[in-house]
């Protein structure tokens, strides 16, 4: 590979900078541009609502490489910068200051944005999205001093910082439009579990309701006004409705765009010079023999160094099963598996679900399509292996707790 090479990877988020690392590992001698619009070096995102958020977790610990790793590695770390075009005929990206970057492969990782809602009164002072480390801090600051938050959308940034609130000691209304948190993540044989959950922790739940406006007085957020007519008092407010990835720049260069940026199992684009990963990439999945844009923290780690390699020549596929956790209150967890909104026919639970340690499988014909383990631990590498075979495994033993997972994978 020739040192004259120059890649840039616009998006200094995870995927990005493992991509970097990836690239370095692999023995690239270019050129590696990485370029973030945040101010932060690239860091994780899970602590933002976990225990960054808490205050259990320092800062420091965020970052996914230490402050001299980007000099050390020779990558050129931009940040607070913002990539504006991509000029795929000329082979070049340019900057809000009007920079021009010239590269001979380009990798996007720019990510995903909050949904907004749309609502009177949402961009009062007082009501919050957690995207970035600076929203974290301003969160953090707020359930220090507030006494009654609101939190719209139930799914898992609502969850997870309704735990949060708790642990501060705030009163936590979360409001959700639908019949149970995360339903049509989980379906209603464990999103019932995570409002129990909930419930047992303090949260009052209010489910299938919708938001009319945020109301308040003078400069600070009061309550939030139902589309029934109730009030719910708050003088914080979370918005957690959903993300949308960051595909404008991807658009504007005329490359495709359906739920993101539409790559294959090589990460790559309709453009050979071009690759995407991470929450702004729609990716074929070869196990799945579908596309599935996932805003997980591991489609992110794993899709980088899979695109780097690409880049580079060395044809690699991303082939692995999606992957996802949770920590709220004492209850971790961890997905293994894919299943579509209403895909499956039954859910088989392993374990006590009342005792709180329990392992749930999504089905279908008899095949394990999806496994998640709750507070129970060492087992995400079977459930990863029992989805990945295809297997239909005997229902008495799937539900035997002293029978390993291990001994189920054909």
């Amino acid at each position: 590979m020739s040192a004259k090479q120059t890649f840039v990877i616009v998006g200094a988020g995870l995927a990005g900078a493992k991509a970097a690392e990836a690239l370095r590992t692999n023995g690239f001698d270019g050129k590696v541009i990485l370029v973030g619009d945040e101010s932060d070096r690239p860091y994780d995102r899970p602590p933002l609502s976990k225990g960054y958020l808490l205050g259990s977790t320092e800062r420091e610990k965020i970052y996914i490489h230490p402050a001299q790793w980007h000099i050390e590695h020779d990558i050129d770390l931009r940040l607070g910068t913002r990539v504006t075009e991509i000029d795929r005929a000329a082979h070049m990206v340019r900057t809000a200051s009007g920079e021009p970057l010239g590269f001979d492969k380009l990798l996007l990782t720019t990510g995903s944005s909050p949904r907004r809602l749309e609502v009177p009164g949402a961009d009062l002072p007082g009501v919050h999205y957690l995207r970035t480390v600076s929203d974290s801090d301003a969160l953090q600051a707020a359930f220090a001093s507030a006494q009654r938050v609101a939190i719209i959308g139930a799914g898992w940034i609502g969850l997870e910082t309704a735990a949060a609130a708790r642990a501060a000691n705030c009163h936590v209304t979360l409001l959700e439009r639908g019949k149970l948190p995360l339903l049509n993540v989980l379906g209603a044989e464990v999103a019932e579990t995570y409002a129990a959950l909930h419930r047992a922790h303090g949260v009052e739940l209010r489910l299938g309701v919708g938001v009319a406006e945020i109301i308040g007085a003078g400069d600070k957020v009061t309550a939030v006004r139902l589309v029934d007519g109730d009030f719910v008092a708050a003088d914080t407010v979370v918005i957690g409705v959903g993300i949308l990835p960051n595909v404008e720049l991807a658009a504007s260069a005329g490359l495709l765009i359906d739920n993101g940026v539409v790559v294959d199992q090589h990460l790559a684009t309709g453009d050979p010079d071009v690759f995407a990963a991470g929450d702004v990439a729609n990716t074929y999945y070869p196990l799945l023999g579908t596309h599935l844009r996932l805003e997980h923290w591991s489609a992110a780690l794993n899709q980088g160094p899979v695109a780097a390699a690409n880049m580079m020549g060395i044809a690699t596929s991303y082939d692995k099963v999606p992957y996802f956790f949770s920590d709220q209150y004492d209850c971790g967890m961890e997905y293994s598996g894919f299943v579509p909104r209403d895909g499956y026919d039954e859910v088989v639970f392993r374990g006590d679900v009342a005792s709180g340690k329990f392992i749930a499988f999504w089905m279908k014909g008899g095949t394990v399509l999806a496994g998640m383990n709750v507070n129970t631990w060492d087992v995400a590498d079977a459930i990863e292996a029992l989805v990945r075979s295809g297997a239909q495994p005997d229902a008495s033993k799937l539900t035997d707790p002293e029978i390993p997972l291990s001994d189920l994978t054909p």
